[in-house]
């Protein structure tokens, strides 16, 4: 994220419009900024949108031409109902790139979300598969899918997509399939994929394993991660156990999963209201056993996914209140979402939560076009001529 990196509207101007080429009164880049900015400031429909460019219009001037003024809610809602996604998310791809710092061994979380409201008469609601950069606190791209079963072809698409190479990426049991690790190994990168009854001999095996482990604590050989935590009157202890695949695991099982290295079992257990809570969960990794601290990590920051994505976009933008469900809208309302949680999440001093975040750009015009421009550009060469 140096201050070489080419801002969002370098990248935007090269989306296609998909509008008839006569009798368009707005031009089709000054109509995807001004929903960004409206996204930025709280616009979460289309009549908000509009009305905060409406209210904006003197400002918006000063760098957007808005030949035909401001466009009604339906012109914003017509545009991205027309915009290709695949286009419009290879432009967001490519920014991502520019302002992304690559960190090795960076958590890469891959996981799928449902827009409850996007379901319409005849189509199901439309499901995305995000991927999270634990360390930059970024979605790096998306895929979208039609049911949550199609996470499994969903996600090596999007993993080929990506600049995963040295890279750890975590998956929840879904996404623990042969082909998705053979693809993760062939984009230079390591895995750790939960694993469940989906992958009933493997999950079995991962019982037996750690059965054996605690009737006898001495074999098979393993490391161990401990710590204790206690946040907001919750106390809770995670044990994170792994041992070495070759060891223990059948040939069969063992060499039908590339690169595996290592068997993970964490065991939580929290105070919960006066109650204890205990919790068992296993994986497989690449990474060895004596990296367990990385691999305790990484199962701990698969969760970021959940906590700064998915939780974010439902309470700061409402997104599962989103009722947009007809044509590519959905999916690039999404993508617009991405974005603009993206942008914030560039500040370099940020103060308060993602919601307070959008409030200080509805108040602040400076704060809104440094979001928009990039934190370390200048806004005068942000616009492309």
């Amino acid at each position: 994220m140096g201050t070489k990196a080419r801002p969002l509207t370098f990248h935007l101007a090269s989306l296609p419009d998909p509008r008839k080429i006569r009798g368009q009164r707005h031009l089709f880049l000054d109509v995807v900024l001004m929903a960004i900015l409206a996204e930025l400031c709280g616009a979460d429909s289309w009549e908000d949108i509009h009305r905060f460019a409406k209210s904006q219009e003197e400002w918006l001037r000063t760098f957007l031409s808005l030949p035909g003024g401001v466009p009604s809610a339906d012109t914003f809602n017509r545009v991205f109902f027309l915009i290709d996604p695949k286009a419009f998310g290879q432009c967001f791809l490519a920014w991502v790139r520019d302002v992304r710092k690559k960190i090795p061994g960076d958590i890469v979380a891959l996981d799928g979300k449902t827009l409850r409201a996007s379901i319409a008469e005849g189509k199901p609601a439309l499901h995305v598969v995000s991927a999270w950069s634990a360390a930059n606190h970024l979605v790096l791209g998306q895929r979208s899918v039609d049911a949550k079963s199609n996470e499994i072809t969903a996600i090596p698409e999007l993993l080929k997509v990506l600049d995963v190479k040295g890279c750890i990426i975590t998956i929840d049991a879904m996404g623990c399939q042969k082909d998705i690790a053979k693809t993760i190994i062939a984009r230079k990168a390591g895995y750790i994929l939960a694993v469940k009854g989906n992958q009933e001999r493997l999950h079995n095996a991962l019982l037996a394993i750690f059965a054996k482990l605690d009737a006898d604590p001495a074999v098979p050989p393993h490391c161990i991660s401990e710590t204790r935590e206690t946040r907001r009157g919750r106390n809770e202890i995670r044990r994170v156990t792994a041992v070495e695949s070759i060891h223990c695991l059948p040939e069969d099982i063992l060499f039908a999963w590339p690169k595996l290295e290592t068997l993970v079992r964490v065991q939580s257990e929290a105070q919960r209201g006066g109650k204890t809570v205990r919790e068992e969960r296993f994986y497989i990794s690449t990474l060895a056993m004596s990296q367990v601290e990385t691999i305790a990590q990484g199962v701990r920051s698969h969760w970021g996914i959940e906590n700064r994505l998915h939780w974010v976009l439902d309470v700061s933008f409402r997104e599962d209140l989103n009722r947009t469900r007809k044509g590519n809208g959905p999916e690039s309302s999404a993508i617009l979402r991405h974005i603009v949680l993206n942008l914030l999440r560039q500040d370099p001093n940020p103060t308060g939560s993602i919601k307070f975040r959008r409030m200080q750009a509805a108040m602040s015009p400076d704060y809104r076009l440094a979001a928009l421009f990039g934190f370390s550009q200048d806004p005068a060469k942000g616009i492309p001529g």
